[in-house]
């Protein structure tokens, strides 16, 4: 079935033989128009079933009331929160949000800036993909006046309004806790080193192991396992060492830490007495999982919450005066069973 063809207020204007800036005038109820002649327009208007456009209004007024949101993938609990807790209060303040997908591609993630560019939103949200490689892009969104807030995932030398997770200090915690609950072998899954949050939670890692006095074993830490294939196939390897860990990391995802978990099971490991495991992100399949997976919270939610806000915010001040701001949201080590050779 073909669809119909939507109404215009040039469409009305040739039913009723009037010039189209008369019509426009009547459906903007301003008061250049007699009331017979305002009358005569809505009620043709509403016959001929005619929806104003609204994105062509909000141009010509300067603003369309839309935020343009990157993430690299929808399908993860972290940026469907993220997008949830954004739209929580952009929709309180009556602003749409597009959102769009990188897939963790880096072409597609310009691809995915130049298409909200083009549609002149107020503002882009946005968290790198994985595949990131420079940060000219990034850099044109603010070349057209367009303002941008980064979170997660970020180009750090650029001065923008930012969100973060204190993923360092998370890491800490989370390494720490496996020292206290015996691990000493503790192997750390590692994500792509070009982004800021993995290079974070490296040195995390790498702090709490100096802090409890245990030596850094380089074979240990796997680079780019950051998918459940590659920290399958990343756990493998470091279980055929030999003298393999007693504890796993997985610091990029708790899809990883699920990778750590098959593997185990295939091998016949005993978690946590046998291997200890830790993921991040507190997916919901971490609470169903047999044994259920340590993990950590970063509050996606409330960070969507806090990148509207800022948004909100810095909107309402002189853009000269407003300058570079950053917020730190602190996550939250989530002890289950996967990591508990002691009762908690």
């Amino acid at each position: 079935m073909k669809n119909q063809k939507r109404t215009t207020i040039y469409d009305i204007a040739r039913k009723l033989n009037l010039n189209a800036s008369s019509v426009s005038r009547a459906l903007s109820n301003t008061s250049k128009v007699s009331e017979a002649t305002r009358k005569l327009i809505l009620d043709t208007a509403r016959e001929m079933n005619y929806q104003p456009n609204s994105l062509a209004s909000n141009l010509r007024r300067g603003s369309n009331r839309t935020i343009g949101v990157i993430v690299p993938r929808i399908n993860q609990n972290f940026f469907a929160d993220i997008i949830a807790g954004l739209e929580e209060i952009t929709y309180e303040n009556g602003y749409n949000l597009v959102i769009c997908q990188s897939n963790e591609s880096y072409k597609r993630e310009v691809e995915c800036v130049n298409t909200l560019i083009n549609q002149q939103v107020n503002c882009i949200v946005m968290s790198v993909a994985a595949e990131f490689e420079d940060d000219e892009h990034i850099r044109n969104i603010q070349k057209n006046g367009i303002r941008l807030i980064q979170f997660d995932r970020v180009a750090d030398e650029l001065d923008t309004l930012k969100v973060l997770n204190d993923n360092r200090q998370a890491s800490v915690e989370a390494v720490s806790h496996l020292v206290e609950q015996g691990y000493r072998r503790i192997a750390l899954l590692e994500g792509p080193q070009n982004l800021n949050i993995f290079r974070q939670r490296k040195e995390g890692y790498l702090q709490a192991l100096a802090e409890h006095g245990i030596e850094v074993r380089p074979e240990l830490m796997k680079v780019n396992a950051w998918t459940q294939e590659l920290s399958a196939e990343a756990t493998r390897e470091l279980l055929a060492l030999s003298d393999p860990p007693d504890a796993i990391f997985a610091s990029t995802s708790d899809f990883s830490a699920l990778g750590v978990l098959q593997v185990a099971t295939e091998l016949g490991l005993t978690v946590p007495d046998q291997l200890g495991i830790c993921g991040y992100s507190n997916e919901a399949f971490t609470e169903i999982t047999n044994p259920s997976i340590t993990t950590i919270d970063q509050h996606s939610v409330e960070m969507g919450n806090a990148i509207a806000r800022l948004y909100f915010r810095e909107a309402k001040l002189d853009a000269t005066a407003s300058g570079p701001k950053t917020i730190t949201i602190k996550p939250q080590l989530i002890i289950r069973e996967s990591s508990s050779r002691h009762k908690f």
